[in-house]
């Protein structure tokens, strides 16, 4: 299976940045597994908005899959509270 590319939002860069190291890792292992499958198990789609979610622990990543072009395009990245408002 081919890998795919993983492209970031500026939005979602600043996200990871302002997070400390700890909670920042394992939001970035998810972000890198989505390379090799971008539907994990556990991924959904979304309902109201076009994308799918995956969670990595109590933060959820909100992205697109083009898989003509093989691009995962990371929209948003927020705390399980926040990030659907």
């Amino acid at each position: 299976m081919a890998k795919y590319t993983i492209s970031l939002s500026r939005k979602a860069e600043k996200y990871i940045d302002k997070l400390p190291d700890n909670i920042a890792e394992p939001i970035i292992k998810t972000l890198v597994s989505l390379s090799d499958n971008p539907r994990p198990h556990g991924y959904i789609k979304l309902r109201g908005r076009g994308g799918y979610r995956v969670r990595a622990g109590d933060y959820r990543i909100i992205y697109e899959i083009f898989d003509t072009v093989l691009v995962v395009d990371v929209i948003d990245i927020g705390h399980r509270k926040e990030i659907y408002r």
